[in-house]
């Protein structure tokens, strides 16, 4: 297993590469951790810097001194992975982000699409899009990415086909599909954008306006998945076609 991933600031050593790591992060590796002496961790942004690190020792309960010598820069990885995923219900939202970024999602757009029960309007939207960003985060760590998937704040559907007409390859997840998702031809570069509706189904006129923006209606299999799940599951899809998984 790779060592632990910890989220910083700033990745800037000190004298001699002794980096001290305390807030909540040097909390959770001192006190939840227990990490001690010799171990090895890894610093990040969750923007593509990273540092292996030792651990050289630890001071109270939240503060953990490493050895940092060295900063690396993680390309940005090609084709990129846009998910549109439709507001579902209760806390399938969380789920659907955790999953996304587990499997290597590189952005995920909430939509609020026309079938959608759950709205996000006023404090009650900030305060889920702080939710979804926030389990992005943790996520990324437990899954030890470096790079973290953007969370945009809530897309209207103009904004989607948007999103669609700049693609290199615009695909809605939809019933009326004639391809499966798993034989389309995917390019080797460039942005894939990925819209998944919500428990009710993509609207006639939204998957209208997809088309029309540039995407075609695929499907992923004969079973019906649910919205928190189906974009975890046509992500993997991608990503093991593309040979980012290879």
């Amino acid at each position: 297993m790779t060592a632990p991933v910890f989220v910083v600031e700033h990745l800037d050593a000190g004298g001699g590469g002794r980096y001290v790591l305390d807030g909540p992060e040097g909390r959770h590796a001192v006190s939840v951790k227990r990490l001690r002496p010799g171990e090895d961790i890894v610093l990040t942004d969750g923007a593509g810097r990273w540092a292996d690190c030792v651990v050289l020792d630890t001071e109270g309960k939240d503060r953990l001194i490493v050895q940092l010598d060295s900063v690396t820069e993680e390309p940005v990885e090609r084709p990129r992975v846009t998910v549109v995923q439709a507001l579902p219900k209760g806390d399938r939202g969380e789920l659907a982000v955790e999953t996304m970024t587990e499997v290597g999602v590189d952005a995920i757009v909430p939509w609020a699409a026309a079938r959608c029960i759950t709205q996000w309007k006023g404090e009650r939207g900030l305060k889920a899009l702080g939710k979804w960003r926030a389990t992005a985060r943790e996520a990324g760590k437990q899954s030890r990415r470096v790079r973290f998937p953007e969370v945009a704040e809530a897309a209207t559907t103009k904004r989607v086909a948007t999103l669609l007409a700049g693609a290199d390859f615009a695909a809605v997840l939809h019933e009326s599909g004639d391809e499966p998702l798993a034989t389309a031809e995917l390019p080797s570069s460039g942005e894939i954008v990925l819209v998944v509706g919500p428990e009710g189904g993509v609207a006639s006129e939204e998957l209208a306006q997809f088309e029309e923006a540039g995407a075609k209606a695929y499907r992923l299999g004969r079973s019906v998945l649910r919205t928190s799940t189906a974009g975890t599951a046509a992500a993997a899809v991608l990503l093991a076609r593309t040979g980012r998984w290879s």
